[in-house]
């Protein structure tokens, strides 16, 4: 009779190997069927709501690896809450309008000057639903639970018209106005942009000093003396009005070659070198508020050039007399208006120098700056030209720079309830604590925020104009053409007639006739996605306003964070969010930014066809999200090892658990052996741990908390000798029994805990869980901290026996090193121990020597009593000695009792016992 093979081995058809990528899909199809997203919201539907909204991403490309880090954490927060007390519905949502989509279009052949206005957005319309398609499949499969047949999409009748709702709102407030300001152009868009829409990159530019000659210098300076300014658009110089001063700081009067100069005497030593003065002279100095109102001579055209006072002048770089084109600056806008002067403006949509710019007209604006700079060194007042590479703001759709450009815009003023939108700002629970600060000073220093585009692909500005030019937006009309929008869509503003668009029989002072127009800009896509509060939060029936979290990367707190707070400000008087939580950029593997040129981007779709989605969510878990995050195949492979090692776990624990009905044989945990007891302590604390870690959203904090559990307090001790019971005694060994309660108990609390992590993985498990009362880990509740008699005691005793087990793995270890003994389970192990570790192993009742793993064990003395062959360690000294006797053929330990029964003369009495009576209840 061969007894090599225990009679209790695991019998799980759990498979060793995950092989995700054919599982997943499969779950997911399974999930999909039998709608287990509406099955948890009507487990939870009396429960206390909890939103976390979906900030929406753009409906164009596949999903990057950004894509599912914002994605995944989602999940897990969701998954968790739902879990653990709440109601917590999630609906995704997608970004659909804007520029990309338009030359998206454009780049695959699509002519839109053969086509009308609503012609070319039906076929935007079109190619966004079909991205989204693509995205969303994407998304499920990263195993993100959501509403994914009910998303909300911004090009949706009903979300524009909440939309045109909410600009009403802010209109009838007095936050909306239409303006000729300078705003930050893209020529490459040819549209207006916002600051979210702004990133700053690198970019060479020429670099000029310009002397501009007084022609009333109002007896402060004389007729003839240079005034110099610098500046780094040369372009800018045939719209200069005027030159603006600090009145408060000190201007030198300068003699230096055969003429005078005017600069500020903070800077004078620095402006001489850079114009090479090798000997000068100050003849005076004079305030900036004595040089108000100097007239000088533009160095092109001889009009007029005023000096002005502004506050905005500093002596950071430059001369301190700021070249000032009212037309092309914010602070020139506001100096220049202060002072009367024109708007002037020679630059086109394109980019292109017009007609106001005698000399230049028909020049793209950055090929104008060599003509000037050489008109310029004609006319004798350019004093130096240099070229310096300076961070300069680009369009960030297009890469490309823009400029500053005054155009009639429709603006959402931020002055009027700056203080309302700070006062939101600190009531809103910020995680990272630095994004309070982070937003607070973006609206605290944020000029008013340009909401028109000039485009096509976005909804429309709901205004109307008179007659005589004035705009009309009031309850009337905004509410009739949100209801219109509402059944139609949005289309119809382009494809209708003002009279079809405007209430019947509508009437207005000043179109006596009768004869209207409509704006042809449309929105800002950050006030479409900055508007979700009002078209989702408010109008679902499964959500509500505030949400109590926002999260998406850091990247937001210039874009759908503010814009959000902005509009909810406006419209509610507080934020939409209680919460707010980012996140930080995926960088690879040597932290660098992820380029297909650079070939360093790493794909979801692909980790997930070779890994699998849950290793994807895994890696997600390990990281310090709320920072910039690193990976590559490397980082990966990582995490699939620690995967390996938890999905063991759960092999091991569901294998040694068949048989096992917890109805009929849990053992209650008064009725445990202490070290059983232990374990259950543990547990205990790995689930108020990582509980906690979900609330304070410290996800890294679970994936090293449930890694070393599974690893040290399991794999390392619990499971490890505790096989020695689990295969060897009899089925209903009291002993075994216990230990099954334990990993029971183990078992179902571990697949709830990473159920929100590793949802296929625990779903997976879950379907070999005895007497498991759902069919789905989805539809159960987290499991909960309970408090244990005398866990204190226990776990203060059995850190210490630890302690003594650690040494003894340590002597066993090097005595296998020595060729000693070969497995454990060959080895006497005497320990020579002081009394507090004697009486610690006196104490424990269990079979000290199977909690070591070995065959013999005694404490065999004090420590002074050691042999000079002992090894000291921290608790005792250890001797290793080889077992003597033979090996029992079943249970693999040594000892001279083998072959004391005849009827099995090659094993032990104990195995021995247990054969015989497991073949006479067979017989």
């Amino acid at each position: 009779m061969n007894y090599k093979e225990t009679l209790l081995m695991p019998k799980t058809e759990f498979p060793m190997r995950g092989n995700l990528p054919k599982r997943e899909p499969a779950m997911q199809t399974e999930w999909k069927e039998i709608d287990i997203y509406q099955q948890v919201l009507e487990r939870t539907k009396n429960r206390p709501m909890f939103v976390l909204h979906d900030g929406p991403p753009y409906a164009n490309g596949d999903i990057h690896i950004g894509h599912a880090l914002n994605k995944i954490l989602k999940d897990f927060i969701v998954r968790f809450k739902s879990m653990s007390g709440y109601y917590a519905p999630y609906i995704p949502g997608w970004d659909t309008h804007g520029l990309p989509i338009e030359q998206a279009l454009t780049n695959s052949g699509v002519n839109r000057k053969e086509m009308t206005v609503a012609e070319f957005r039906q076929l935007c319309e079109e190619y966004a639903y079909k991205q989204i398609e693509n995205q969303r499949e994407q998304f499920k499969r990263l195993g993100v639970r959501g509403d994914w047949d009910n998303p909300y999409i911004t090009l949706k009748p009903e979300y524009e018209a909440a939309q045109i709702k909410v600009f009403g709102e802010m209109a009838k407030k007095g936050f909306i106005y239409k303006g000729l300001k300078p705003v930050y152009w893209s020529p490459s868009s040819e549209s207006a942009l916002a600051e979210a829409e702004i990133e700053y990159q690198d970019k060479r530019s020429a670099s000029i000093y310009v002397a501009f000659d007084v022609k009333s210098g109002n007896g402060v300076v004389e007729e003839g003396t240079k005034i110099i300014i610098w500046t780094t658009t040369p372009w800018t110089i045939p719209a200069n009005l005027g030159i603006s001063v600090h009145p408060e700081l000190n201007y030198a009067v300068v003699a230096a070659n055969g003429s005078k100069f005017v600069v500020a005497e903070a800077l004078l030593e620095e402006v001489a070198a850079k114009i090479g003065w090798e000997d000068y002279t100050t003849e005076k100095l004079v305030k900036g508020e004595e040089l108000d109102r100097v007239v000088a001579s533009h160095p092109i055209y001889g009009r007029d050039s005023l000096v002005m006072l502004g506050e905005h002048v500093t002596t950071d770089s430059g001369t301190g007399a700021v070249h000032t084109a009212p037309g092309h600056g914010e602070d020139d806008f506001i100096v220049g208006k202060k002072y009367g002067l024109d708007v002037l403006c020679p630059v086109n949509d394109r980019g292109v120098m017009t007609e106001e710019a005698p000399g230049f007209e028909g020049m793209f604006y950055d090929k104008a700056n060599k003509a000037i700079t050489e008109k310029l060194e004609e006319t004798g007042a350019l004093l130096k030209m240099d070229f310096i590479t300076h961070s300069y703001p680009h369009d960030w759709r297009t890469k490309k720079p823009v400029i500053y450009r005054a155009t009639a815009q429709w603006f959402a003023s931020i002055d009027k309830f700056r203080p309302e939108l700070l006062e939101a700002v600190k009531e809103t629970k910020w995680v990272p604590a630095w994004g309070e600060t982070r937003l607070f000073n973006m609206i605290r220093d944020r000029g008013d925020w340009c909401i028109s585009r000039q485009r096509a692909w976005g909804v429309p500005i709901p205004v109307f104009y008179a007659e005589n030019g004035e705009a009309i937006i009031t309850d009337e009309t905004i509410s009739h053409v949100s209801d219109l929008f509402r059944e139609h869509g949005s289309n119809i503003w382009f494809k209708w007639s003002v009279k079809e668009l405007l209430p019947e029989g509508f009437t207005h002072p000043g179109s006596p006739n009768g004869e209207f127009t409509k704006e042809n800009d449309i929105m800002d896509v950050w006030f479409d996605s900055g508007s979700s509060h009002e078209g989702v939060l408010e109008q679902r029936e499964e959500a509500q306003r505030p949400a109590d979290l926002y999260l998406e990367g850091s990247d937001q707190y210039r874009g759908w964070f503010n814009s959000s707070l902005i509009t909810g400000v406006a419209v509610t008087g507080k934020a939409p969010y209680k919460g707010v939580l980012s996140h930080g950029f995926a960088l690879d593997g040597e932290g660098r930014k992820m380029s297909k040129s650079l070939g360093n981007t790493v794909v979801p779709a692909k980790v997930m066809e070779q890994l699998g989605a849950d290793i994807l969510r895994l890696w997600v878990s390990s990281v310090d999200f709320q920072a910039d995050v690193r990976v590559s195949d490397a980082i990966l492979k990582q995490v699939a090892e620690v995967y390996r090692k938890i999905r063991n776990t759960f092999r091991f624990l569901l294998g040694n658990l068949d048989g096992f009905k917890p109805s009929e044989h849990a053992v209650s945990y008064e009725n445990l052996r202490e070290v059983d007891q232990f374990m259950m302590v543990k547990l205990n604390e790995l689930i108020k741990t990582v509980r906690g870690h979900y609330e304070k959203y410290e996800f890294a904090a679970i994936y090293h908390a449930v890694n070393n559990f599974c690893t040290i307090d399991l794999s390392s001790f619990y499971l490890d000798f505790t096989k020695d019971v689990l295969y060897i005694e009899s089925e209903n060994h009291a002993d075994r029994r216990a230990i099954q309660t334990v990993l029971y108990e183990t078992l179902t609390a571990l697949a709830k805990l990473m159920s929100p992590i590793l949802p296929h993985t625990a779903d997976e498990v879950w379907v070999d869980v005895p007497e498991a009362a759902e069919k789905h880990v989805q539809l159960t509740d987290m499991p909960e901290y309970k408090e244990l008699a005398g866990a204190d005691a226990l776990t203060k005793k059995w850190t210490a026996f630890m302690a003594v087990r650690d040494d003894v793995l340590k002597a066993l270890e090097e005595a296998r090193n020595d060729k000693v003994i070969g497995k454990s389970l060959t080895a006497h192990v005497k320990l020579y121990a002081g009394k507090e570790t004697a009486d610690l192993l006196a104490s424990v009742q269990e079979d000290v020597k199977q909690l070591f793993i070995v065959s013999g064990f005694e404490v065999a003395g004090s420590v002074e009593e050691a042999p000079e062959n002992a090894v000291t360690l921290e608790t005792a000294s250890v001797v290793v000695e080889k077992a003597a006797g033979e090996t029992c053929e079943r249970c693999w330990t040594v000892t001279e009792e083998v072959g004391q029964d005849e009827e099995h003369p090659t094993l032990c009495p104990r195995c021995a016992d247990v054969v015989k009576k497991h073949y006479s209840e067979v017989n």
